[in-house]
């Protein structure tokens, strides 16, 4: 893509003018949260160097401290130029901190946020000067049950499927010089029928200069050929347009338009520039592609055609980074193996994954169902905390193709009496609307595994051992199981109360968890075998099993790499491969006389 930039943390709107703030910062407990009464923002003084985005609690921070510590400082210098300052802001990004990250500026309060798992930004404009600055950040985190939290333990050992956790800064940190009269946004959707992408975009500039003069231009590409551009007038901060992406001639198309699949992953390049008379004021480079998923009944479709999904559980985990990816070829070659597996697309688990990832997903084909990290206690607290960061991750990953499905709520985490409480079903409810008031398109998932209320597909967990036992109980069972008459995922129903089946698609979203390596340490879901021979013809049957139910289209596999004490991925957590990927990707990618095309 035109607009690439290796390392460059918001691959779809890229400015030029940026500099990546990684690396060492000063950084200091504060387990007696005294920190800010004493003013530690104006004379702050480091115990530690820290590598950043990497957590205190990994090997990659420099650190490795996995005891609690609720209350964390970092300090850095940073280079303004005043030059810049006339015609642009200075505006500082945080691609993830976790939890309530407070920010000063040589000594001066900027701002804060709150959740752990989305980006926010601090214009710092009036703060900084010509020369050397400092910025002071302070994170608190906690063991609240009520936060979105994920993965991340809440007690001080890591058990069951729960890990170390993560604190503080654990994406990248980045800053860039932004036009005054600037684009904030642009929502980008593909609309098949048309043949044309709709635009929305979001403006910084003052009201009076919204009177027309200024021009938003949208030139896009392919390849290098031009394929159309538009210009819009801007009357006000939330303009709208639409652009042609199939070229005509005498209202005849005289190119085709690309669309984005697996296997053929077509995208194009997108210029956005504000522009007044000769002038250019902002330029954002983007890419988008044209690809359409929807619900037909009870089948899934992607542009138009049937789409049977080959998913595996990825939760993105490294054994010296955690959370954090150790680099972006990290990223790359994940990808690269879960495709050689034979997986057209992963399920990423209970993490927002960094951007360059959706990207990479975005260039190789690869799709994704975008999932929320839960909470594990409900209140109105966790409702307000968990809908905020909800509808943060919505908006800022809805530009990438890959992604296919949302799916903010999992396995009632956080909504333990969903199956008899109306405020924890009318929750489900309100995520799901809420969901689809923000994307008319893709397929909303609440509540995977059971218990569903309203949701585009019924998914279902479980982790049998035996392929036989699996194809028994869900072909002989069918429906009993969809009218909550019989249940085998964890003596969990289907439907959550009076909510039932209305022919919604069906996948089978979690089950395997063949735990497999060289000693008796660790566990896994689906039990454990002892050796390569053993691990295959259990993989084989349950795969097997899960593509002969004829009304299901599609699986998800857990999972990619082993995680702490989990040890039923298909790599160990080094990223190394238990079975020769090709057995695995065979298996994967046979037909069965049942398998739905």
């Amino acid at each position: 893509m035109k607009c690439y930039i290796k390392d460059y943390p918001r691959p779809q709107f890229v400015r030029k003018n940026w500099e990546n703030l990684n690396g060492t910062w000063d950084f200091r407990f504060d387990d007696e949260n005294i920190g800010e009464s004493h003013r530690w923002y104006q004379n702050f003084q480091g115990s530690h160097s820290i590598q950043v985005p990497f957590t205190f609690e990994t090997k990659m921070s420099g650190i490795q401290d996995e005891t609690r510590h609720d209350n964390i400082w970092y300090r850095r210098m940073i280079q303004v130029d005043a030059d810049k300052l006339v015609d642009n802001n200075y505006i500082l990004h945080f691609d993830g901190s976790d939890y309530i990250t407070k920010l000063w500026v040589n000594g001066q309060y900027a701002g804060s946020h709150q959740g752990g798992y989305t980006r926010f930004s601090f214009d710092i404009t009036n703060l900084v000067h010509d020369g050397e600055n400092e910025l002071v950040v302070k994170v608190e985190d906690s063991f609240d049950m009520q936060q979105p939290r994920g993965k991340q333990r809440w007690l001080d050992e890591v058990y069951l499927c729960w890990y170390i956790p993560t604190t503080g800064i654990w994406k990248t940190v980045w800053s860039e010089y932004v036009p005054k009269i600037s684009l904030d946004s642009v929502k980008m959707t593909p609309d098949m029928s048309e043949s044309c992408l709709e635009l929305e975009y979001n403006i910084n500039a003052p009201e009076s200069r919204l009177d027309g003069s200024l021009l938003v231009e949208t030139v896009v590409s392919y390849k290098g050929d031009l394929i159309n551009k538009t210009l819009t007038a801007l009357t006000s901060n939330h303009v709208v347009a639409k652009i042609d992406m199939a070229q005509k001639c005498n209202f005849s198309y005289v190119r085709p338009m690309h669309v984005w699949k697996p296997g053929a992953p077509h995208l194009y390049d997108i210029e956005f520039r504000i522009v007044e008379g000769e002038n250019i004021l902002d330029e954002v480079g983007s890419y988008c592609a044209m690809r359409e998923i929807r619900i037909d009944g009870n089948r899934i479709l992607l542009n138009g055609i049937n789409l049977y999904q080959r998913l595996i559980l990825d939760q993105g985990y490294w054994k010296d980074s955690h959370l954090t990816p150790p680099s972006e070829q990290a990223l790359i070659e994940d990808i690269e193996k879960i495709q050689a597996l034979g997986y057209n697309g992963l399920r990423k688990h209970q993490k927002t994954e960094d951007e360059r990832f959706l990207y990479w997903c975005d260039v190789k084909g690869m799709l994704v169902w975008c999932e929320a990290p839960s909470a594990y206690q409900f209140s109105d607290y966790a409702v307000t905390e968990f809908t905020k960061e909800w509808l943060e991750i919505v908006k800022q990953n809805y530009n990438h193709p890959c992604i296919i499905t949302w799916t903010p709520i999992n396995e009632s985490w956080g909504m333990t009496e969903i199956q008899t409480r109306k405020d924890q079903q009318h929750f489900t409810e309100a995520i799901y609307y809420l969901t689809k008031s923000i994307d008319k398109h893709r397929p909303v998932i609440v509540n995977d595994g059971w218990m569903h209320t309203i949701s585009d597909i019924i998914t279902l967990h479980d982790y049998v051992a035996e392929g036989e036992i699996l194809r028994s109980r869900y072909t002989q069972y069918e429906k009993e199981l969809l009218n909550n008459e019989v249940y085998f995922n964890c003596s969990r129903p289907a439907f959550a109360g009076d909510y039932r089946y209305k022919g919604q698609p069906i996948i089978i979203s979690e089950f395997g968890g063949i735990a497999f390596n060289n000693d008796d340490s660790g566990w896994g879901y689906g039990g454990k075998v002892n050796s390569k021979e053993a691990f295959i013809k259990r993989f084989d049957g349950l795969v097997t099993a899960v593509k002969e139910l004829d009304y299901a289209c599609g699986f998800c596999y857990t999972q990619v790499t082993d995680i702490q004490q989990e040890i039923n991925g298909l790599m160990d957590i080094d990223r190394n491969f238990k079975i020769e990927p090709e057995v695995i990707k065979e298996i994967n990618e046979r037909i069965v006389c049942c398998l739905y095309k």
